[in-house]
């Protein structure tokens, strides 16, 4: 069996699955009973100061049939007593001394830092999170995505975390931004350890059309809350590999965001995640999903031939580039597989209406032809198609040489001739 264990910023865990922090993540009971179920790893729901949360709290987008694709949430940090956590943080690790237990915190004074850092490693944490990414409700007190926004402000707590803390420091950070590099690198400056990313994305999930209040409702009002869950994977996975692939970065990552099964998981190791934790899919569907992380992640290294998680963590970045690298004279064409057509003729429509008009209807047959001299390889019309592998994109040998924009193009580069110019 491949050898899943991993170590993520000096954080060792028998595999790369964690909680991340929120309810999944809220008490002794349950983060046992995760490792009981085979997480690697659990960071505990961020503790400070005990807030009151507000009822309800939780919003979701369900689309064509689909449950909760996206998520919504304006819960805020722990609402149990301090002591009763740090309690139950030393529980936890006193029984399962060989799984990952990181404490995720957010307090605002640095007395306060130097003050829940100290309880927090005495309780037995392996590694601390720093909660730089909260969109609601913390922020506006100073703290959560308002220090995630602000690189000087990031660089300077984190320093101060690192200065108290005898275990390592990862800062997590606010998707909230233009460029995640520059906040990177602030926590990097500040001497963390490594980065967790994503957190959730400032949003409102939505508006009850009746009574005109967005959701979720709190006594006839609402705010905007954290989006997470399937639909922000792709933000996640460009911010974990923008920072994976900046060559004056290079902490490990802890990559979370959308994770829902264990494809999801490798994407995000193969873009250099270490670590990959999860929160929507378990308050979906349970502890137990773990079960398809871990026999999914085995079956791929073995396909794959990978012995030990660290040979394929990163393994994409290469192949993460700039648009003005990419090689302009590729030339793809649709091929539909006449066996496998059912006729729905959704590709033409798309094709028609929102490409470059070059799949029509045949009047003796269920299957539409493709003008290839017109075609430009968008691929539109196989992400339409309700038929696997019946079109496919196929490249074209069109005897032009490779040219990118950032290297041929102002060299005088020849340029293939562009289709659908009329």
């Amino acid at each position: 069996m491949p050898d899943l264990s991993t170590n993520c910023a000096g954080i060792k865990s028998p595999n790369p699955f964690w909680l991340a922090s929120a309810p999944p993540a809220n008490s002794g009971e349950q983060i046992m009973r995760a490792f009981d179920a085979g997480w690697g790893g659990a960071v505990w729901k961020t503790l400070g100061q005990p807030i009151q949360n507000v009822s309800s709290r939780f919003g979701a987008v369900d689309y064509r049939g689909s449950k909760a694709i996206g998520f919504n949430n304006i819960e805020l940090i722990t609402d149990r007593p301090l002591e009763v956590n740090f309690k139950e943080i030393y529980e936890v690790k006193k029984r399962y001394p060989d799984h990952a237990v990181v404490v995720s915190l957010m307090v605002e004074t640095r007395q306060e830092w130097q003050d829940i850092i100290k309880r927090s490693i005495d309780a037995g944490a392996d590694g601390l999170e720093l909660n730089f990414g909260c969109p609601h409700g913390m922020c506006e007190r100073g703290m959560g995505s308002a220090v995630g926004q602000e690189p000087t402000v990031n660089e300077r707590i984190t320093s101060w975390a690192v200065e108290y803390s005898t275990v390592p420091v990862l800062v997590k950070l606010t998707p909230n931004v233009g460029d995640i590099v520059p906040h990177g690198l602030a926590a990097k400056a500040g001497g963390a350890h490594g980065v967790s990313l994503i957190n959730t994305i400032k949003s409102i999930i939505g508006v009850d059309l009746d009574t005109f209040v967005p959701r979720p409702v709190v006594g006839g009002l609402s705010t905007n809350g954290g989006y997470c869950g399937a639909a922000v994977k792709p933000i996640a996975l460009h911010m974990v590999g923008a920072l994976a692939r900046e060559p004056s970065f290079g902490l490990p990552i802890s990559g979370i965001g959308g994770v829902s099964d264990w494809r999801d998981a490798v994407e995000f190791l193969l873009l250099g995640s270490s670590s990959v934790q999860v929160c929507t899919a378990v308050m979906l569907y349970g502890y137990r999903i773990v079960e398809d992380l871990i026999e999914g992640l085995n079956g791929y290294m073995r396909d794959k031939g990978f012995a030990r998680l660290d040979q394929l963590i990163g393994r994409a970045v290469p192949q993460f580039s700039e648009w003005g690298d990419l090689n302009l004279n590729y030339e793809t064409v649709a091929k539909i597989n006449a066996d496998k057509c059912i006729g729905c003729q959704l590709c033409v429509t798309a094709c028609h209406d929102g490409a470059h008009q070059c799949i029509h209807p045949k009047a003796d047959t269920r299957v539409p032809v493709v003008d290839e001299s017109e075609c430009v390889g968008c691929n539109l019309c196989q992400i339409v198609c309700p038929v696997t592998g019946c079109i496919e994109m196929v490249p074209v040998d069109n005897g032009f040489s490779p040219a990118s924009w950032n290297q041929h193009v102002g060299e005088g580069a020849t340029l293939r001739p562009k289709k659908g110019v009329h």
